[in-house]
């Protein structure tokens, strides 16, 4: 059986989702699987943007190292993860408007039965980490994804994190993540390659029968 491809896609203005997303990729990769990472795209304009210090440029750094992601990318993988700041306790925007465009593989069943999982960062403790990882589960049923939470499965959880995703805290002055906070998102990599090497080999398994 071929390796198991694994799709991040994660929206990011200050670097702190980003850095989740790629201590996810490692967790993935130490498993043997194939990584893909990819940044949603603004859609506001300019002028919106430059009114947030730091905005422009955490964009134009982090587009120059991700492509925009596509339909095609989500139909190539095994599993998806799924990454955003919360906003208002909810999924951001940009990565919302990502999702929003796998309606045409949604209609054909293309998501069905791959891998799903979800991380978050916020910028305040109970600023809303939980709900944002919960309101992204809904449209991963639509899809027909196989959602992977965490439970406490690994002792990185009792530290820090949530049983539904990777979260870090990143308060007014963009802290970046912790070490107990990458921990959690490494162990969510491994586990998400773990079970998309298990369903993939079950489908398999499957088709041959």
């Amino acid at each position: 059986m071929d390796n198991v491809k694994v799709l991040i896609v994660f929206y990011s203005r200050n670097g702190s989702t980003e850095a989740l997303a790629k201590a996810i990729a490692e967790g993935a990769q130490s498993e043997g699987a194939e990584v893909v990472l990819r940044r949603a795209r603004e859609f506001v304009s300019q002028e919106i943007m430059e009114k947030a210090p730091g905005w422009v440029e955490g964009a134009e750094r982090m587009n120059a190292l991700y492509e925009a992601p596509t339909p095609d990318d989500a139909e190539a993988a095994d599993a998806i993860v799924f990454g955003t700041p919360t906003r208002f306790g909810n999924v951001s925007a940009e990565l919302k408007a990502y999702i929003d465009s796998l309606g045409g593989l949604w209609f054909q069943g293309k998501l069905v039965g791959k891998a799903g999982s979800v991380f978050t960062s916020t910028s305040t403790v109970h600023g809303g980490n939980e709900s944002t990882l919960i309101s992204m589960y809904h449209p991963m049923a639509h899809l027909g994804l196989i959602i992977v939470p965490l439970g406490y499965a690994d002792p990185s959880l009792f530290a820090a994190g949530t049983p539904y995703g990777a979260s870090s805290v990143s308060g007014q002055n963009n802290t970046p993540p912790t070490e107990e906070d990458l921990a959690v998102a490494r162990f969510q990599g491994k586990r998400v390659a773990q079970v998309a090497r298990a369903l993939k080999a079950a489908g398999e398994t499957a088709t041959k029968g």
